[in-house]
């Protein structure tokens, strides 16, 4: 038996924002400035809320149990994650725990994480993933409008994001019929996009693509792009040479069409400052990704893609 779990409600679209009706005595929950909140609020229509802007940009369970202190006793209807991933994990772990149903508004695209049962938070200072049912969101707003105004290197490294995502769920072991489906349908719609310079279908690609590999895994790609992610490289950007790399040592179908979208992307080749030996040991312990690949990986192999990588030779 397969089983897919997505938002009990996806509005999306253009205007999607402005045309969702919102519960009166709404939690919105951000990490924005006052004058980008407030402009994203009017552009939703949303009139009886509360605000809770302090999230923190890297959130911790300290963040979710300042959003649980505060508002408990003010029994909000729903708690709405309004920003990055930060604002939706904060929200995909508090909404649970106060018994509330939860809107997940991506204002940023590539992670897909308003699609999933995904919640990234720090405990004891250090990151964990962590993956339960009650995370889901009970509805999901997906608006190409944030896009306006976002700088076109981290539009470039969001959209290498949801790309690799497609394309590696595509192949994870952990998939089935419906999740490849679901996976090749946002490749489909992300290429042609980056090929035929349609900026505007970037988020919906990346919503279809997180209801694909959110229900199965990533693979090879995401375990070798830690390592420069490790040294400061932006995750998006790191996946433009390792989901390359990884696409080919795996004979992936994707291989020659996500290269050429890394080209019409402009990605230049990655520098990798740690030793390419201790790099691959950590590569290796990170099972998660590995495990679902479609062919089993040595660490001679991740030494041999980490060396491709280096040598920009995709």
């Amino acid at each position: 038996m397969h089983t897919v779990r997505i938002p009990k409600v996806i509005n999306f679209g253009e205007n999607a924002l402005g045309e969702t009706d919102y519960p009166k005595n709404a939690l919105v929950v951000t990490t924005a400035p006052p004058e980008m909140s407030s402009k994203w609020l009017d552009k939703m229509g949303i009139q009886d809320y509360m605000l809770f802007d302090k999230v923190t940009p890297e959130p911790s369970i300290d963040d979710v149990n300042a959003v649980i202190s505060e508002y408990k006793s003010k029994d909000p209807s729903v708690i709405i994650g309004l920003g990055g991933g930060s604002s939706m994990d904060v929200v995909k772990y508090a909404a649970p725990e106060l018994g509330k149903p939860k809107i997940l508004i991506p204002t940023t695209f590539g992670t897909g994480a308003e699609m999933t049962t995904y919640c990234v938070l720090k405990f004891d200072g250090k990151k964990k993933l962590l993956r339960e049912d009650r995370f889901l969101a009970d509805m999901a707003v997906v608006d190409s409008y944030f896009m306006k105004g976002t700088p076109q290197q981290i539009v470039n490294n969001s959209v290498c994001d949801a790309l690799a995502q497609a394309s590696e769920g595509y192949d994870s072991k952990l998939g089935n019929d419906l999740t490849r489906t679901l996976c090749k349908q946002a490749f489909e719609v992300l290429y042609d996009a980056i090929m035929n310079d349609k900026p505007e279908n970037y988020p919906y690609g990346s919503m279809i693509s997180g209801m694909g590999f959110g229900n199965c895994s990533t693979t090879l790609g995401h375990a070798l792009s830690y390592v420069f992610s490790n040294e400061g490289v932006p995750h998006g950007y790191s996946l433009s040479s390792c989901t390359t790399v990884a696409h080919k040592h795996n004979k992936s179908i994707f291989y020659d069409r996500f290269k050429e979208c890394m080209e019409k992307l402009g990605f230049e080749k990655l520098e990798l400052k740690a030793d390419v030996s201790e790099a691959a040991d950590v590569v290796m312990t990170d099972k998660g990704h590995l495990d679902p690949n479609p062919i089993p990986i040595s660490k001679d192999d991740v030494v041999k893609c980490l060396n491709e990588i280096k040598a920009g030779t995709w």
